[in-house]
């Protein structure tokens, strides 16, 4: 069950990657808040074990912290 769940988290992974390289008409702070939300969903889904709580926070920390780096 373990390598499943490791799949499904590299499979969201490279689709989001994915479809933030479509984001060409985005500014350089909304990039920022997308790829801090696409990491922090990651993170938290990766230090919850999968969680559908911790991936939603990762990615509302990771989020709020790209869109702060670029003020």
């Amino acid at each position: 069950m373990k390598s499943i769940q490791k799949l499904t988290l590299c499979a969201v992974a490279t689709t989001l990657l994915l479809g933030l390289s479509a984001c060409s008409g985005m500014s350089a702070r909304d990039k920022s808040t997308a790829v801090g939300a696409g990491i922090g969903a990651v993170g938290g889904a990766v230090l919850t074990g999968g969680s559908t709580a911790g991936t939603i926070g990762g990615a509302a920390v990771g989020g709020v912290i790209g869109h702060e780096i670029k003020k």
